[in-house]
């Protein structure tokens, strides 16, 4: 499992340009970034190369940050894979609450989930054909 970086942003103009000037100016590269809103609030949930700083420099730029435990799971970057792995899981009666994908170099994706409940879906994974990444492999 890796750390997602999860703010609580206030829905004002301005709110995500100030969390993003903050890590970018303390040297936190995101790597992949999600926003969902309500009508009060979003939920931003952001891959970082340094999910610990990036949870620093937040807290002190004033933003309301956790980190969450997230599976990141290295995925070929083709049309029906996301599909496959869900179905996989969903054969195991596992229920996935969210799910984002970022693109990297060469011809591979990294879906990044978050499992209901504490299940090591390790082993479903892999006998599906997937790869379970490790923190290395996403701060690096």
């Amino acid at each position: 499992m890796i750390d997602q970086v999860t703010v609580f942003l206030e829905n004002k103009k301005g709110r995500l340009a100030a969390l993003c000037r903050a890590l970018g100016d303390a040297g936190v590269s995101m790597h992949a970034m999600t926003v969902a809103d309500t009508t009060d609030y979003g939920i931003v949930r952001i891959i970082s190369d340094s999910p610990d700083k990036a949870r620093e420099t937040l807290m002190e730029a004033g933003f309301r940050v956790t980190l969450t435990k997230v599976f990141a799971i290295a995925v070929p970057n083709r049309a029906g894979a996301l599909a496959d792995l869900l179905e996989a899981l969903d054969r195991a009666e596992v229920n996935v609450e969210y799910a984002y994908c970022f693109a990297i170099e060469g011809d591979m994706a990294i879906d990044v989930l978050r499992i209901e409940g504490d299940c090591n879906i390790k082993e479903t994974i892999e006998a599906a054909g997937f790869r379970l990444l490790e923190a290395h492999e996403i701060y690096a």
